[in-house]
């Protein structure tokens, strides 16, 4: 009988050993397409790393249910169709509850469109500031399962004018890529510069990845603009602006939020910025964004100053958080659970391992949580927008330095105004 018992004891020990050891193996998903390469590489590349020490983070806390997260990240090289293909294979082969990406609104709208709208996979995307993803939300298209941690260019576009008009940019002309964030961000810009007073002398269109834009400068500069607003990537941008000022285009700039780029600055070179200025969706800093600052560098050897590095970790934050909310893998539980991860009646919560570890108790528990990210504190609402405040910058000495702020409440009344 003691020998049984003592045999029945030892497999029961090492029945709950394998439990164990399974539980701590055992893997949650989740497919990330970014642009690691390509005209938006540089964002790319911060983007993965910053959803990958969220996921560090997280698991270090706990992990969800046991299990650790992980990425499958897949390079969209800058592109829709390589996009669309990636994200095809990680919905549709690997199964995956969440898409992450892409960067820029030329890659992140096709995959909605093509991927993850239809087989109603969650699609969170970082950086893609394009109207036409919230058109595609209000035109019944995207069926609820697409949100951003950026704000649209559409209010962008607004804040963008009134700097400039403050900045004394009173005849602009204009060179943009040629798609479809370059084209709405112009368009919302226009609308909002004319009726301040402005005037666009030239708008000029540019392709990707072109050798030259010689071409495209020489039109632009036709009608003696007293500067040039540039809404491109940091390669291509780079690129333009020395054009620019090699054939004599007058020396004062502003320049989209892609464009704040240590990159952009050595490629042109700070003596020829001295009057750069920009916007970029803004922060409202929180303990998160103490956290991210002094930590991610270390982790991702990017400096946090990155303009996809701060709002692609808190995606990969909520993406995390609402895995552990849904209590399961299914994409319907984890599009609510969304929502429920930035709840403004639960405890705030904040970025690094000890406030994830605070989080998934409460979610435990049973009890509502908000995380308050490295951009602030942030909300969706029905197409998966958020609204916050705009970061007017200027390049000085060769670095960026906010030059002012444009408050969420700003922005909507001069909106209000200019209709």
């Amino acid at each position: 009988m003691t020998k049984t018992i003592l045999q029945l004891t030892t497999a029961l020990a090492l029945v709950t050993m394998a439990g164990a050891a399974q539980a701590a193996d055992c893997k949650i998903t989740v497919g990330l397409v970014m642009e690691l390469t390509g005209p938006a590489g540089e964002y790319g590349q911060a983007g993965a790393k910053s959803v990958e020490m969220a996921f560090r983070d997280i698991n270090a806390a706990g992990g969800v249910r046991g299990c650790d997260l992980v990425t499958d990240t897949r390079d969209s090289q800058s592109q829709g169709n390589i996009a669309v293909d990636a994200a095809t294979q990680l919905v549709q082969v690997k199964k995956v509850p969440v898409i992450i990406g892409g960067i820029i609104s030329s890659v992140s709208i096709p995959i909605l469109t093509s991927v993850t709208a239809p087989a109603k996979i969650v699609q969170v995307s970082p950086a893609s500031s394009s109207p036409t993803l919230t058109a595609l939300g209000r035109d019944g298209k995207t069926n609820g399962i697409f949100f951003r941690t950026i704000t649209s260019d559409a209010l962008q576009g607004v804040a963008a004018a009134k700097y400039a008009i403050d900045k004394g940019f009173k005849k602009l002309s204009i060179i943009h890529v040629n798609n479809d964030f370059g084209v709405n961000m112009v368009a919302e810009f226009s609308r909002a510069y004319k009726a301040l007073g402005g005037t666009i002398v030239s708008d000029t269109p540019y392709n990707e990845k072109q050798s030259s834009y010689a071409s495209e400068v020489t039109a632009a500069m036709a009608g003696e603009p007293d500067g040039l607003y540039l809404v491109s990537t940091p390669v291509d941008g780079a690129t333009v602006a020395r054009t620019w000022i090699s054939q004599g285009g007058v020396q004062k700039f502003l320049l989209n939020d892609g464009m704040n780029s240590p990159d952009f600055i050595e490629s042109v070179g700070a003596d020829y910025l001295k009057e750069a200025y920009g916007t970029s969706s803004g922060t409202s800093p929180t303990a998160s964004t103490e956290y991210f600052t002094k930590n991610y560098k270390e982790f991702s050897g990017i400096e946090p100053s990155n303009p996809a590095a701060d709002r692609s970790y808190d995606a990969g934050a909520i993406v995390g958080l609402a895995i552990a909310i849904a209590g399961s893998e299914d994409p319907a539980k984890i599009k609510d659970a969304m929502y429920k991860a930035v709840d403004p009646a639960g405890t705030p919560i904040f970025a690094g391992k000890e406030e994830f570890a605070k989080a998934l108790g409460l979610i435990k528990d049973g009890k509502p949580i908000r995380y308050e990210g490295v951009i602030g504190p942030v909300a969706f609402d029905k197409y998966g927008d958020i609204t916050g405040p705009f970061r007017l910058w200027k390049i000085v000495d060769g670095k960026v330095t906010t030059d002012g702020e444009m408050t969420t409440d700003d922005v909507n009344a001069l909106q209000a105004k200019l209709q």
